[in-house]
């Protein structure tokens, strides 16, 4: 690729169809912008405590070429999610609104080997191996999955836990049932 050639730029549809197949080994860039709500999104579904209408992500997506010193350019991925979701506090068990504001730069790789020699202190720019009919949707879907709390909680004061979660009673009960083990040691040296 010759460095001073103009590259087309190719807009991305935003039907979630269209997503599922995109030719990032083709000599151009691309941009792109939609919405996805949650039932594009069917491992994200599976999470959600509710399902409202409006709930889904704002996703942009936009390529570009970076020189790279002594090889060819490097083709990067830029992606922005923004977003709301339901999920259940682990605290109440209770609904809880989630709100996503994430962006993520990928260095595109046409293979596994070049992915992994890509230097792990590279935090800014993961690896990402691409194809000719790459699902960028299945991407999208996979940083939200990764942005996800681990343990989805209201803000500190805003619920109480739910008794039958951390509740004294449930507590006490578990402790009574759980016998020391080594009881049977202190038994037999009175004997």
């Amino acid at each position: 690729m010759n460095r001073n050639q103009v590259l087309p730029q190719v807009e991305l549809s935003a039907e979630p169809s269209a997503l599922k197949k995109v030719d990032f080994c083709a000599p151009q860039s691309y941009k792109g912008s939609g919405f996805l709500s949650i039932p594009d999104l069917p491992r994200v579904a599976e999470g959600a405590s509710v399902i409202n209408p409006g709930d889904g992500f704002d996703w942009s997506v936009r390529t570009h070429f970076e020189d790279s010193p002594g090889s060819e350019p490097r083709q990067i991925l830029d992606l922005g999610l923004k977003g709301h979701l339901h999920l259940v506090c682990q605290r109440c068990l209770q609904d809880c609104a989630v709100d996503f504001d994430e962006s993520r730069r990928f260095i595109l790789v046409s293979t596994e080997e070049e992915a992994d020699s890509h230097p792990l202190e590279d935090e800014e720019q993961e690896p990402l191996v691409v194809s000719q009919h790459f699902n960028l949707l299945e991407t999208i879907e996979d940083e939200i999955l990764l942005s996800l709390p681990l343990i989805p909680k209201h803000p500190e004061g805003f619920c109480e836990p739910h008794a039958s979660t951390f509740g004294d009673e449930g507590v006490e009960e578990a402790s009574n049932e759980r016998e020391n083990p080594f009881n049977i040691l202190k038994n037999m040296k009175k004997n």
